[in-house]
């Protein structure tokens, strides 16, 4: 018998139990027998139904979606972030969180908010590229700081990414908390 041929049997013994049901022999239970508890057949009708869950899962049980919380720079020890001593990708910067111990299921701060910051500050601006496309690129501050452009083929051809040196990534983290306030002051406008 499979794991999910004995969910299901399972199943059919709550739903039966739940209902005054003798599982064995299919007699009902006398008005009297412990199983015509309202409270273990409320129960039983409650095992029932997570089985049922399981079973419309393929026998594992859904996973709960967990929320996330916002990203807070207090509860992370900032002094254990790891530069990259060649120039990356906001997204890359952004990762080297995963490598912090920070609380769980807290969001990492996203790369869209970051350099929607670095716009707002003048270090990127936006420019229409030729297909239309708002595409983000360094002013000559940002040059200053660290951020340039570099040519890189990917799956659909060659493109142009945005880079970080060690400087711009150490601007970015020494002025996160200025990027997060940004970041939560839009969301909020947008509520």
């Amino acid at each position: 018998m499979t794991d999910l041929e004995m969910l299901m049997r399972a199943k059919m013994y709550m739903d039966k139990l739940a209902q005054g049901i003798n599982p064995i022999d299919d007699t009902t239970a006398p008005d009297d027998d412990i199983i015509n508890n309202v409270r273990l057949s409320r129960c039983f009708f409650y095992v029932s139904d997570v089985l049922g869950r399981v079973i419309e899962n393929g026998g594992t049980e859904p996973k709960k979606k967990v929320k996330r919380i916002a990203f807070d720079l207090g509860s992370v020890d900032i002094e254990k972030f790891e530069f990259s001593d060649s120039p990356i990708t906001i997204s890359d910067l952004l990762k080297r969180f995963d490598t912090i111990k920070m609380i769980e299921n807290m969001k990492k701060p996203s790369s869209t908010g970051v350099t929607d910051w670095l716009v707002e500050i003048g270090m990127l601006t936006i420019i229409v590229d030729r297909k239309g496309a708002n595409r983000k690129f360094p002013t000559v501050d940002g040059q200053q700081i660290g951020i340039s452009t570099k040519t890189v083929t990917g799956q659909y051809g060659e493109y142009t990414s945005v880079v970080y040196d060690r400087n711009a990534q150490q601007f970015i983290i020494d002025n996160l908390g200025a990027a997060l306030d940004f970041i939560e002051n839009r969301k909020n406008k947008t509520e």
